[in-house]
């Protein structure tokens, strides 16, 4: 026998506007990073590393501010998702990240 439990959640408005603009942020850093990991990858034939990204985040932090916002540990997440997603590009598992 499984047994299931089901959450739902009552954000108040200032939570609710938090988490979509963490969720927005996190886009944001997925879809930069995409771009300048497709840059790279066309300029020099190998692309960047999870650890390069997450210094240029920091750095990219510096510049715009309303990236200090949400939580890092998301934004570092969108990272993660990002290097592995290539990874299993480069292992002919997936097609290219989008």
């Amino acid at each position: 026998m499984h047994k299931a439990y089901r959450f739902r959640l009552y954000p108040t408005r200032t939570q609710a506007e938090l988490i979509h603009q963490t969720i927005g942020c996190c886009r944001f850093v997925y879809n930069h990073f995409l771009s300048e990991w497709n840059q790279a990858y066309e300029t020099t034939g190998v692309g960047l590393s999870y650890n390069e990204c997450s210094k240029r985040l920091t750095a990219l932090k510096q510049t715009l501010p309303w990236l200090k916002a949400p939580d890092s540990t998301a934004l570092q997440n969108a990272l993660q998702q990002l290097a592995e997603a290539f990874d299993r590009f480069f292992d002919g598992i997936a097609n290219a990240p989008r």
